[in-house]
């Protein structure tokens, strides 16, 4: 894998998403094992953990989406953040599944919204942990209810810099 222009730095990413789906596909179900030492230090480059990558390969497997757009969409946002807000430097705090709004709670009568800020801002810092998964089922019910792409939302999220109503205003559209 070696050095990776920022140029082409979405190619590595493409290959491996692609292969981890085909490695579930075939099968193959320890997360632990789909990537290398260097795969593995190349997405930690652009903000991603391998978990992550398979999670989004296990869920386009089983069941079509995330789509390979909506994963690199995604990526760019993260990676946009890990290199302009946090200059390039890993945060190595991880967030608490039990800081996390619960599922039913609401931000003025929109169910799920509370968690989805939650969610957005840790992946965005790269603070997810292992079991939490952004644009997993019940984040693309929300996003496909309400018309919204979830990098989108990641960017919005950004922008909003900790302002809640900016993002309820984002949804409400």
């Amino acid at each position: 894998m070696g050095n990776v222009s920022a140029y082409r730095w979405h190619a590595p990413l493409h290959d491996l998403f692609h292969s981890a789906v085909d490695k579930y596909q075939g099968g193959m179900r320890d997360a632990g094992a789909y990537f290398s030492a260097e795969e593995a230090a190349y997405l930690a480059s652009i903000g991603q953990t391998t978990q992550e990558i398979y999670d989004f390969a296990e869920d386009q497997a089983s069941g079509g989406e995330p789509d390979w757009e909506t994963v690199l969409l995604i990526s760019a946002a993260r990676r946009d953040f890990l290199l302009d807000a946090q200059g390039g430097v890993m945060s190595t705090h991880v967030v608490p599944m039990e800081d996390l709004p619960a599922k039913e709670a609401t931000l003025e009568g929109i169910a799920w919204l509370p968690r989805l800020i939650q969610k957005a801002r840790a992946k965005l810092r790269g603070e997810m942990p292992a079991d939490l998964m952004y644009d997993c089922g019940g984040d693309r019910r929300f996003f496909a209810e309400h018309g919204l792409h979830p990098a989108d939302f990641l960017r919005v999220a950004w922008a909003a810099d900790g302002d809640a109503q900016k993002i309820l205003r984002f949804v409400r559209g």
